[in-house]
């Protein structure tokens, strides 16, 4: 294990897979392994001959394209660490992101990202784009660098304690921290995908999800690629409702991944506007935020195919729990299944180890999880301490092994010294056929500490109003956990990759309670 890298594990597939599709672009191009290797390599040796050396941080912004994975592959390979960046930051966020991580060049689409390119030049940053034509071009990338050092790449040797990626948290409530995660924490986690999925080089997936994200990254691309599949990207670059089963029934998929919040949109599109044929899954994967029982129970009806929860963060190179394949075990709803590939515990504030079906903060150790934060020992203290990562997330094992979560540390709500676990809530709110989307959250309250209030998305066409949410609540929630005030609305904040931002939530509406 102590060998394993992503790089090696990914040239080892494509020797075995050479002519089985890797990438496609929808309506553009198809890539095989071996070709996809050989533009790495190609777009590697580029990068080193310009002067990137082993340990240098490249920033990458692009949509969800091609390019982004052939520029993201060969910075690893050049023994660089990857830095996704999104799309939509302001320059002074592209400013914050590039200076934190020390970044030595951006690379962009041949569109190219002017807020990305202004914060470069403010920091004196070199940039580049890159643009792949047709599948057997050759790669278009705006590179000065000296030809003498072309294969300067083949000496190079991955180690597993190289930096491969970095990604910084949601500074939601604190400044965003750096997560650097080596070559041996993503090979880790991608075998642990693999192995409890059983992706093989028969599987097929649509990425849904952004690539500058832990979850597409991780468990779209690069499990997908580790197992010898194939994904294919939206042509636009972006998830699109319209275009999403039409590229699924395209490429023969046979499974995906995706956050609560897109696994709606897909539903409200299959019941407003049905496809003629869906393919056949062999499973629907979910993940990165709570995923209400009557969502799950939904899709397994729509798409015919079992719906798995699973639980995972950055700091873990992704993966640390799921719901297992039908054949494998139960899936239990409102579980997030059994520790993949790493161990798990659930410790008090003392670090002693609570008994089933008792509460405590999740805390993690392995192969796939970080080593600390980057120049952060406040976090560090915080996060890693008896020997283990705490996840900051509350949850309890059962009988079986699953584990339940009840919420993070920081979201519960205290009411009067009880403790209401918001996604709960949610799920009750999320029940009721008329709502779309919602979320709970804790506001100050004089009498009682906090109080709980809710947000809507009702579904479209309907009339549901504030009395309805409250009437439906109080039928099915203890009276203390009924929220006490409801808010309709047509958004709600979410991240990048479609998570709702509680706290956001919270924060916008905390004026109007």
């Amino acid at each position: 294990m102590e060998t394993l890298t992503l790089t090696g594990l990914l040239k080892r597939v494509s020797a075995e897979f050479p002519s089985r599709r890797a990438v496609s672009v929808s309506g553009r191009l198809d890539l095989m392994h071996a070709r996809l290797q050989e533009l790495v390599e190609i777009a590697a040796s580029r990068l080193v001959a310009t002067g990137i050396k082993a340990g240098d941080v490249v920033a990458l912004t692009f949509p969800n394209t091609i390019e982004f994975v052939i520029m993201f592959l060969a910075v690893i390979r050049a023994r660089a660490t990857a830095a996704p960046l999104n799309q939509a930051y302001t320059p002074e966020e592209f400013e914050f992101y590039l200076s934190d991580s020390e970044s030595k060049l951006l690379l962009t689409s041949q569109e190219g990202n002017k807020a990305a390119e202004a914060a470069a030049s403010m920091l004196k940053i070199p940039h580049a784009s890159a643009f792949l034509p047709d599948a057997d071009s050759e790669l278009v990338l705006s590179l000065n660098q000296s030809e003498s050092q072309h294969n300067s790449v083949s000496k190079l040797i991955n180690d597993p304690t190289d930096v491969a990626l970095f990604l910084h948290t949601s500074g939601t409530t604190s400044r965003p921290k750096g997560v650097p995660l080596t070559q041996l924490n993503l090979a880790t986690s991608v075998q642990n995908i693999k192995s409890v999925y059983k992706l093989t080089e028969l599987d097929s997936a649509v990425i849904v999800l952004p690539l500058f994200h832990v979850h597409g990254l991780l468990a779209g691309l690069l499990s997908s690629l580790g197992a010898g599949g194939a994904v294919a990207l939206p042509a636009a670059g972006r998830f699109s409702a319209s275009t999403f089963w039409t590229d699924m029934n395209k490429y023969n998929a046979t499974w995906y991944t995706a956050v609560p919040t897109i696994h709606q949109i897909i539903l409200d599109r299959h019941f407003s506007n049905p496809e003629p044929v869906y393919p056949k899954l062999r499973f629907i994967r979910s993940c990165s935020a709570s995923l209400a029982p009557v969502i799950l129970s939904r899709l397994e009806e729509a798409f015919g195919a079992p719906v798995l929860e699973a639980y995972a963060m950055t700091e873990a190179s992704h993966l640390m729990c799921s719901n297992p394949l039908p054949e494998d075990g139960p899936h239990k709803p409102g579980s997030v299944g059994k520790p993949v590939g790493q161990e798990m515990a659930i410790l008090n504030e003392n670090g002693v180890e609570q008994k089933e079906g008792v509460s405590g903060e999740v805390c993690i150790r392995g192969a796939n999880v970080t080593k600390g934060y980057k120049n952060n020992l406040e976090a560090n203290k915080a996060a890693f301490q008896f020997g283990w990562f705490h996840t900051g997330d509350l949850g309890y094992f059962d009988s079986d092994d699953y584990l339940h979560l009840v919420g993070r540390i920081k979201e519960l709500i205290n009411r009067g010294g009880e403790k209401i676990s918001p996604i709960e809530v949610d799920a009750v709110l999320l029940s009721h056929p008329d709502i779309a989307q919602a979320v709970a959250f804790g506001v100050p309250d004089d009498k009682y500490g906090e109080e709980i209030n809710c947000a809507i998305i009702p579904r479209e066409g309907s009339n549901i109003d504030e009395a309805e949410v409250m009437r439906f609540c109080k039928k099915n929630l203890a009276a203390f956990k009924v929220p006490k005030k409801v808010f309709i609305t047509d958004s709600l904040p979410k991240t990048a990759s479609g998570k709702i931002q509680r706290r956001i939530v919270a924060q916008h509406f905390l004026p109007q309670s």
